[in-house]
């Protein structure tokens, strides 16, 4: 069972890392190079931690809002708070999944540099080279070290606030509302040291940008 599992999930790795390959070249033919992409790439991830920021803090708003509900249509006020729950899944997701697309592009571009340099006959370009490469990685790893971080404070807020929507869903009364108030407070803290993890990532990816752009 094993054996089949991995022959069915090799070729799907080998056809990913294919497409990757095959992204590249074509980009590379109309100007647009892996350093190119890099930056681009950057800039996207940091525009959706920015979001990711403003959305969870939108949802945590929407959730304190409704413990404070004095009376109304109920169905309506968790209909407000779903979506708001569901906004706050969509963005996490996609700054998942532009971190990886950063990891992608900088896998490939260093495997390539790493290649290129052993290319050169002058000692002296060659350390230069060199030197400008480990440069890079360092940069790189600091900058991807924060955006791990970041990503991973989206996870325990979410938990909770799928909890608090379930929860929501399940109870729609003024007193299981009400009881809610003491654990949105708790999720606060937790949306607190998110913003604060994606600032730090925007930060480090400003950073990045600044120095790769650099003539």
């Amino acid at each position: 069972m094993r054996l089949i599992l991995l022959s069915s999930i090799i070729p799907c790795v080998l056809l990913l890392s294919s497409c990757s390959g095959v992204y590249y070249g074509a980009m590379e033919k109309v100007g647009f190079h892996k350093r190119d992409i890099m930056i681009t790439r950057v800039k996207k991830a940091r525009s959706s931690e920015q979001k990711a920021k403003e959305v969870f803090n939108s949802a945590l708003d929407e959730f304190s809002a409704v413990t404070g509900f004095k009376g109304g249509n109920l169905e309506k006020q968790y209909r407000r708070v779903n979506k708001a729950y569901l906004s706050a899944e969509k963005q996490a997701a996609e700054v998942k999944a532009r971190h990886d697309d950063v990891e992608n592009v900088s896998k490939a571009l260093f495997k390539e540099w790493k290649k290129e340099i052993k290319q050169y006959e002058n000692v002296e370009f060659k350390a230069e080279s060199s030197r400008q490469l480990k440069a890079a990685q360092e940069r790189y790893t600091r900058l991807m070290a924060a955006m791990r971080r970041a990503e991973k404070s989206l996870d325990p807020v979410l938990r909770k606030f799928r909890d608090h929507n379930l929860f929501l869903k399940h109870n729609l009364n003024a007193r299981a509302i009400a009881s809610l108030e003491g654990q949105v407070k708790t999720t606060r803290i937790e949306v607190d040291r998110l913003i604060r993890e994606m600032e730090a990532a925007i930060a480090e990816a400003d950073t990045f940008i600044k120095q790769l752009e650099q003539p």
